[in-house]
């Protein structure tokens, strides 16, 4: 199976390439400026990442705010990775979420958290081993 990431110039909207990874659109317009950043080389999680990867990506999240701040403005961010496929992860190439968020929304000030601490969420916290 292709990975939509790996060939990323022909599956998203890049919006800038640094040395080791690129910022991608996200598709879904549901969330105004949400972007992407992903290594160029194949990795799957975050925890993958070489140093030089790493330090790329925190090049690219300063243009990254730099590029949303000035067209959408936003009041705050959220970002985000998901790992595993029960971390939510189904695009299984590195990507760090960049959500821009807005007072106006009907989830703002919730944050990410939010959802994780909700009662349906909720287990007993025991040891798995």
């Amino acid at each position: 199976m292709k990975c939509l990431c790996c060939d990323y110039k022909s599956n998203y909207k890049v919006l800038y390439e640094g040395e080791y990874t690129a910022l991608i659109a996200a598709r879904d317009e549901k969330l105004a400026g949400s972007c992407f950043i992903i290594p160029k080389a194949h990795r799957e999680s975050p925890f993958d990442l070489s140093n030089e990867e790493w330090l790329d990506t925190k090049h690219v999240l300063g243009i990254a705010r730099e590029l949303i701040d000035e067209k959408y403005k936003p009041d705050g961010y959220n970002l985000g990775w998901n790992i595993g496929s029960i971390g939510g992860q189904y695009v299984f190439h590195a990507h760090l979420h960049i959500i821009p968020r807005f007072a106006d929304e009907p989830f703002a000030g919730m944050g990410i958290k939010h959802w994780f601490i909700s009662d349906e969420n909720r287990r007993p916290n025991i040891g798995r081993g």
